[in-house]
């Protein structure tokens, strides 16, 4: 599948599927549907939040990508790029082709660079929570449950990856 570079972010390309702008539309449907229906907002104030929503989507992807780079860069065989768009919401990190096989403990290292970052994210907004206005609350609420359940707390589900 073609990808269409978003240039670099602290180093690392970014490059973009396809499928991430599907993945943008449905995020922003089913943010708006449920800021419209369960939250009971404004239509036009639902199109925003669900907006608001879908972006820092991405951009929790893109901290939780960087916390793997982070790690992986600490641990002497850094990534080679991210990829936006896998599964149309997620994101892929690059390593290089050539990598050697790597012991368990390093993968590990690696692997939990993001929860953690997005772990630190979760704490800030936990704290922050009683500071957001009115009905961008809800925002925050989400920004909180989405780093907390998706990104950070992810690690303790066995899905069986080997």
């Amino acid at each position: 599948m073609k990808t269409i570079s978003l240039g670099k972010l602290f180093g690392m390309p970014i490059e973009i599927l396809p499928l991430a702008f599907l993945g943008s539309l449905i995020l922003w449907i089913g943010f708006t549907l449920t800021a419209f229906f369960g939250i009971r907002l404004p239509f036009g104030e639902s199109l925003l939040m669900g907006l608001l929503a879908t972006l820092l989507h991405w951009t929790f992807e893109l901290i939780h990508s960087f916390g793997h780079a982070y790690a992986a860069k600490r641990t002497g065989y850094p990534m080679t790029g991210i990829a936006l768009g896998t599964l149309a919401i997620f994101a892929l990190t690059r390593y290089p082709k050539d990598e050697p096989e790597l012991p368990p403990s390093i993968h590990i290292r690696r692997a939990l660079g993001g929860p953690i970052a997005n772990g630190i994210l979760s704490i800030f907004f936990f704290l922050l929570l009683p500071l957001w206005p009115g009905d961008l609350f809800w925002v925050g609420l989400f920004a909180l449950f989405e780093n907390l359940f998706v990104y950070t707390l992810q690690v303790f589900i066995p899905l069986g990856f080997k």
